[in-house]
């Protein structure tokens, strides 16, 4: 149940608001149907995997062993992998949203210090270290939580493809279907890697993003 529900779409942190570059690559016709979607999509998970997830995982380990200096030195070492504003400002608004709903869900110190150190700015208290500390206070392994997150990122687009190019839900299903399968896989690979070890290479999509940040088009409204 737990599970179910921090993976939920409803779940209140904000991911409904954002399109992780869907909406200019598909203003600029770089994704415009079921094949290009679908290569978008891979792009952002393979990216998020070496990257977020490792993140994530770091915090779940550091959290189980009551290591609040290792939870920020994921953190700080996530924010510096993101090149562009608002993959920051993504991962620290919705790092913050679980930050505050996970302090009213558990009686732990390590999530209040967590919080109190975002609203101090002592830490940048981005989304996957909120996750890996929120998956842990509530007793979710870390095989579920790179899943739950792998499917937040996957889910995250092709929502906001629905929205912005035309694709149809059953699309959207056949994509994400498949996507699963590859998710033990890439787990195997993420669960041995440090944080020293990440590493994300989709220049596209920082190109994508200073477009968005400096233009005009906003294909869908939250």
């Amino acid at each position: 149940m737990r599970l179910l529900q921090f993976t939920d779409s409803t779940f209140p942190v904000g991911t409904f608001s954002f399109s992780n570059g869907l909406e200019t690559a598909g203003f600029e016709n770089m994704v415009y149907d079921k094949a290009t979607l679908r290569d978008f999509v891979k792009s952002q998970s393979l990216q998020a995997a070496y990257t977020d997830g490792i993140a994530a995982l770091a915090a779940h380990r550091a959290y189980l062993r009551g290591d609040y200096k290792a939870i920020v030195e994921a953190d700080k070492t996530l924010i510096l992998c993101k090149m562009n504003d608002e993959a920051r400002q993504m991962l620290q608004r919705m790092g913050k949203k679980l930050a505050e709903l996970a302090s009213r869900l558990f009686n732990s110190e390590l999530v209040t210090k967590w919080l109190q150190g975002i609203k101090s700015a002592d830490t940048p208290g981005t989304y996957p270290v909120a996750q890996g500390i929120a998956f842990a206070a509530a007793g979710i392994d870390e095989k579920d939580l790179f899943c739950s997150h792998q499917y937040g990122v996957v889910n995250m687009v092709l929502s906001a493809a629905l929205r912005c190019i035309r694709v149809s839900h059953y699309d959207t299903q056949e994509i994400l279907y498949e996507m699963s399968s590859d998710m033990e896989a890439l787990y195997e690979k993420v669960k041995v890697m440090g944080i020293d070890e990440m590493n994300a290479f989709f220049p596209e999509l920082d190109i994508l993003a200073s477009l968005h940040e400096k233009g005009n088009m906003r294909m869908f409204m939250n």
